[in-house]
């Protein structure tokens, strides 16, 4: 198994030191515990996908309107220790 050595900002030390289930569980085992979802898009098909439309429905601006007013923070994958 190999190493890496990384750096973190002070703030991402603490979250990730703070998302330890126990003091002796390593950094690695804490980052594999992680979640991340795999149904995402990158910026460059967002960008194909929103050029590729000629105009906006009203039913489509409804349902962003929608979206906006019901968005909630994304879930914290730290939280739940």
């Amino acid at each position: 198994m190999g190493v890496k050595t990384i750096s973190l900002k002070d703030e991402a030390y603490s979250r990730l030191s703070g998302a330890r289930r126990y003091a002796a569980e390593s950094f690695s085992e804490v980052v594999l515990r992680a979640t991340w979802p795999e149904d995402t898009i990158t910026g460059g098909e967002l960008l194909a996908q929103m050029k590729s439309r000629v105009h906006l429905s009203a039913e489509d601006i409804a349902d962003i309107e929608w979206l906006k007013k019901h968005d909630k923070p994304p879930v914290d994958k730290w939280a739940g220790r």
